[in-house]
Formats: C-alpha cells, structure tokens, sequence
C-alpha cells in the first residue's frame, strides 16, 4: 500500500483537524529542487529513465535524491554533478545547509542525515578554438 509509505505530519496543536500525509517522492522533488539551486552544483545525477523522460520534455524534479525513513527518521542521499573548480567540501555543506532548512521550510520536517554524494565533475565548456581556414593545423602563415 502506498499510504504505509507516506511521512504523516503531527499537528499537536490541534489533533483534530484530521492527518496530513506526504509522499516520499514529494519530499524527493523539493530536496532536488534546493540542491540544484546551490551555486557550484552542474546538475543532479540521473537514471536511464529520468534521461528518457528528459527527452520527451518531462524533468524529473526529485532525480539524484533518494530518501529514507526509519524509526521515523529520515535520511537523504543526494548524487550530484559539481562545476569545475568549485570547492567540493563548501558546496556540499551548502548543500546539506540548504536541503535541510528548505525541508523544515515547507513541511516541518527533520532530516536525521543528509549524505551528498558527489559523482563527478564538469569541466566549462571551451571555446571553439579550431580556425576554420586551418582545420587540420597543416598550413603556414604564407600557404595557400
């Protein structure tokens, strides 16, 4: 059943009011959604489905994010793609700062842990260097 994997949120205040239950995935999209917005982060690792997705236009917003939950504790793994030259420790404690306080934001939750896992890097992109007059490298300054 899937309602056995959704997080229930207490209102102590007022019990009465009925559950409020969250899927796991919905807190999958927005821990993804605070990561990507960290400066230094390229992208969020994928899977062959979210790539498929990708190309008919559908973005997976929780992709690179996997949750937890045990003991009413919830863990997060986040695998991410970091810029080329960005200090990989700043960015990952920026990450596990960012992820935690948009969670606690927007559903008054607390992560146990959250695990970045950084699996890989990207280089910027470099400029076209080849000269067009000159694709193979071979002539001279003179040659025609």
């Amino acid at each position: 059943m899937a309602e056995d994997t959704n997080i229930v949120l207490t209102n102590e205040a007022q019990p009465t009011l009925g559950r409020i239950e969250i899927a796991p995935e919905v807190i999958e999209i927005i821990l993804g959604i605070a990561a990507r917005k960290v400066d230094g982060v390229y992208q969020m690792r994928g899977t062959l489905t979210s790539s498929i997705n990708a190309l008919f236009g559908r973005q997976n917003q929780g992709k690179g994010v996997k949750i937890s939950v045990s003991d009413d504790q919830i863990t997060a793994d986040v695998y991410a793609y970091l810029n080329y030259g960005v200090a990989v420790p700043q960015v990952a404690l920026k990450m596990q700062t960012t992820i935690r306080e948009q969670l606690l934001f927007m559903t008054d939750l607390e992560l146990a842990a959250v695990n970045i896992h950084v699996v890989g890097i990207v280089p910027e992109k470099m400029e076209n260097v080849v000269d067009p007059d000159n694709l193979f490298g071979d002539k001279e300054d003179g040659d025609k």
